[in-house]
């Protein structure tokens, strides 16, 4: 009772907050303007992520006083995201360099990963195997990663929200497969409230849009549940990074292409498989739904079923990811600006 009434409490905060930020941004005249590298054509208000950073972290303080949730649990999840959505909040209102927005990054995960006591032993095709502190500084790495490339699939109305909400619904039910006598869900189950309340803002088409300081907690929070469900069980790892299957792939294949062309690969551009296809069907819409559908019809009977222990985490991985990278070069993801159909 006590999960639902704080769950249902955040995704009303969620609601009303990024309506009241929506109000802000046009009164200040706070609005993404379109370019030649927008997926978008009208200015649209930004900075509604903030009201999943701010409901998210408030429902986090009720948890840990009310017993649910453990101390170090909240001062990872708390610190590392309140900290990268800060650095998201600065930059998205003026410029942060991109050394220090990285070297905010790492500190970021490097202090997530103190309080989670770094990286769990894993289990590798049967074999308990502790990578110490290698896996300690991948893990680190992966964090930084995952928070940079949530930023990169946020171009689109709504496919950063369906994300967080569907990958989020995976998670809680892996746990309940898994592990259900433990309240290690409570977190994933207030995550996505906060990200459906802005959601109902940001669905095609989008009346306010997300930032960077949405963008980056997101794929940061996500990337620490990750780790704390594998030190509850380390299945359930592989199980949430086949949910993240569609940014992920997406977002590296992209980066991997424009590397190996020589472009400047930090610049801003519209060459992710999502993006072409928004252009090739003429909507947001249907991309969006589809990545929603992709991951509770695909992704998440795979990540169940490695999450129960029917499969082996990496075969599970391999298989949920194989039509995946198959799509993402059916539409040409890093391909270049030229090639828009």
């Amino acid at each position: 009772m006590m999960i639902s009434m704080l769950a249902a409490a955040t995704l009303a905060v969620s609601l009303l907050l990024t309506g009241l930020l929506r109000r802000y941004a046009l009164a200040r005249s706070v609005l993404d303007i379109p370019n030649e590298r927008s997926s978008h054509k009208v200015p649209t208000p930004r900075g509604g992520g903030v009201a999943i950073v701010i409901s998210f972290l408030a429902a986090l303080v009720v948890l840990v006083l009310a017993g649910r949730l453990a101390w170090p649990a909240f001062w990872a999840l708390c610190g590392a995201g309140g900290g990268v959505a800060l650095i998201g909040f600065l930059d998205d209102h003026g410029h942060i360099a991109a050394r220090w927005r990285l070297l905010a990054h790492f500190c970021g995960a490097g202090w997530a990963l103190f309080w989670l006591q770094g990286f769990p032993a894993m289990i590798f095709l049967g074999q308990r195997c502790d990578l110490g502190w290698i896996g300690h500084l991948l893990a680190a790495v992966g964090l930084v990663w995952l928070l940079n490339l949530y930023n990169f699939m946020d171009g689109i109305d709504g496919i950063a929200g369906i994300e967080a909400v569907s990958v989020c619904l995976g998670g809680i039910l892996m746990y309940l497969l898994a592990a259900p006598e433990g309240t290690h869900w409570y977190p994933a189950l207030l995550l996505l409230a906060a990200a459906a309340g802005f959601l109902a803002w940001n669905f095609p088409p989008a009346k306010i849009f997300m930032g960077d300081a949405g963008s980056g907690f997101l794929g940061l929070v996500l990337g620490i549940l990750a780790i704390q469900a594998a030190a509850v069980s380390p299945p359930m790892f592989f199980g949430w990074i086949i949910l993240l299957g569609v940014f992920i792939i997406d977002a590296t294949v992209t980066l991997v292409r424009r590397i190996l062309r020589g472009e400047r690969f930090y610049e801003a551009h519209r060459s992710h498989a999502y993006q072409y296809a928004s252009r090739r069907h003429g909507a947001h819409r249907p991309v969006t739904v589809a990545v929603g559908m992709i991951n509770l019809l695909w992704l998440l009977p795979w990540a169940l079923a490695v999450a129960g222990g029917a499969l082996d985490g990496v075969a599970g991985l391999l298989a949920a990811y194989a039509p995946l990278l198959l799509l993402a070069f059916r539409y040409k993801a890093g391909a270049g600006h030229l090639q828009d159909v």
